[in-house]
C-alpha cells in the first residue's frame, strides 16, 4: 500500500470485505507480508504453514541432474484436464480457471510424461516486472522437480524467483546449491479452517504469494 494512505484502515475494511463475500463454512487462505500478519490474526487468522521465497540472480543451468524415466515436453491444451487433476490432489482444491489463465500468462509451460505418456507432474514460468516467477511446479519427487526448474530456468538471462512450500527439504538444498537464496519465511494463515487442506506433498513451488 502507498505510504499515504497506511493508517487508515484500508487495509482491514479490504479484507472484511473479502471474508464477508464468501460463507463463514469457507475455508480462507492467505500468504501474510510482514506489515500485513498482525491485521490478519485480529481477523482471526491462524498460522499454519510457512512459504520460503528463493531468488536467484541469473541461473547457469544445473548439470548433476538427468532423467532417463521421464520425458519433458511443451504444454499442449489437450493436456489441460489432466494438468487440473494433478493440481487440485497437490493444492487441496480444483482451480481450473486460475490455471487457464496463468497458462495464458506464461513464458513457458511444460510437462513431464512417464514411459506409459501419462502426465505426472507440470511447470510454468511468468515474467513478472523484475523476477521470473517459476510456479506452479508440481512433481512426484524433487528430482523431477528439479528437472522441471532446470528447463523452464536454463535459457533465462535474469533475476528467478521460486516460493516453496515447507515439508521440501530435498528441494532447498538443491536450489542453495545452484545459485538461489531464501530472502523470506512468510506464513500461510487461514480463517474457518484449523489446518491445510489436504495434499499429497506433490507442489513444490506455489504460483505466487498472492494466488498459492
Amino acid at each position: 500500500m502507498h505510504a499515504n494512505y497506511r493508517g487508515l484502515g484500508l487495509g482491514k475494511l479490504v479484507t472484511q470485505k473479502c471474508i464477508e463475500s464468501v460463507s463463514q463454512h469457507t475455508a480462507i487462505m492467505l500468504v501474510a507480508t510482514k506489515d500485513g500478519e498482525p491485521l490478519y490474526k485480529k481477523l482471526g487468522f491462524t498460522t499454519v504453514d510457512y512459504v520460503h521465497k528463493y531468488l536467484a540472480d541469473n541461473y547457469s543451468g544445473a548439470h548433476n541432474i538427468a532423467s532417463n524415466e521421464y520425458t519433458i515436453e511443451d504444454y499442449n491444451e489437450s493436456d489441460f484436464a489432466e494438468i487440473v487433476r494433478l493440481d487440485a490432489v497437490a493444492f487441496g482444491d480444483k482451480r481450473s480457471n486460475f490455471l487457464r489463465n496463468r497458462i495464458k500468462q506464461a513464458k513457458h509451460c511444460i510437462v513431464v510424461r512417464d514411459h506409459q505418456t501419462n502426465i505426472i507432474g507440470f511447470g510454468l514460468s511468468v515474467q513478472g516486472p523484475i523476477n521470473l516467477m517459476l510456479g506452479p511446479i508440481i512433481a512426484p519427487d524433487s528430482i523431477t522437480a528439479s528437472l522441471i526448474i532446470n528447463t523452464l530456468a536454463k535459457d533465462h538471462h535474469g533475476k528467478l524467483r521460486m516460493d516453496v512450500p515447507s515439508g521440501h527439504a530435498e528441494m532447498i538444498k538443491w536450489l542453495e546449491q545452484n545459485g538461489f537464496t531464501e530472502v523470506n519465511r512468510p506464513p500461510v494463515m487461514i480463517l474457518h479452517a484449523e489446518e491445510m487442506p489436504t495434499r499429497n506433498n506433490t507442489l513444490f513451488t506455489i504460483a505466487a504469494q498472492i494466488f498459492g
